[in-house]
């Protein structure tokens, strides 16, 4: 049996920013694979990187991505991790609220699995105070859950995912 990690990143009060919370509890309750451990990190990586030293062997982040796409496109990113190396001065952010960072830090500690995926969002707005997504990322945490259920399925039945996924470095 795989374990996989689904770790959503976001703030409500800002927005379009929860997007990766409102996916997270669309999969709460949808019917997941055995294996498969759902963590609302908010705007804090501490706890994803914590929760990475239990043995993971794949890591699905979900955050809202600004990449210049038009509002509400959900994109799917294979991670390639460089190897990282602490350096010796460097102080431990305990929020860490950028994923890539949590995973840099995460390859440095060794606690990095084979397999990582972003599932982003573009925002539309960000505000804070805003408790209501825009409409389009609100359509798009559907899109979401079903490519990571899709996902999901391919991780569970293959030990090495081979897909049209995008890359990123």
């Amino acid at each position: 049996m795989k374990k996989v990690l689904i770790a959503a990143f976001g703030n409500l009060l800002w927005g379009d920013d929860g997007f990766g919370v409102r996916v997270l509890q669309k999969l709460a309750a949808a019917p997941l694979p055995e294996g498969v451990h759902l963590l609302e990190a908010g705007i804090g990586g501490v706890s994803v990187l914590q929760e990475l030293m239990r043995g993971y062997d794949a890591l699905i982040l979900v955050d809202a991505i600004d990449r210049g796409l038009p509002p509400g496109t959900v994109k799917v990113l294979a991670l390639e991790v460089p190897q990282a190396t602490l350096p010796p001065d460097e102080r431990l952010d305990m929020h860490l609220a950028d994923p890539q960072r949590v995973v840099v830090m995460a390859k440095a500690l060794g606690v990095l699995p084979s397999q990582v995926f972003l599932v982003g969002c573009q925002p539309a707005q960000c505000e804070w105070g805003q408790w209501e997504m825009s409409p389009q990322v609100a359509a798009a945490v559907e899109v979401a859950v079903q490519k990571i259920c899709s996902l999901l399925a391919q991780l569970v039945q293959t030990t090495a995912l081979k897909g049209d996924e995008d890359r990123w470095r």
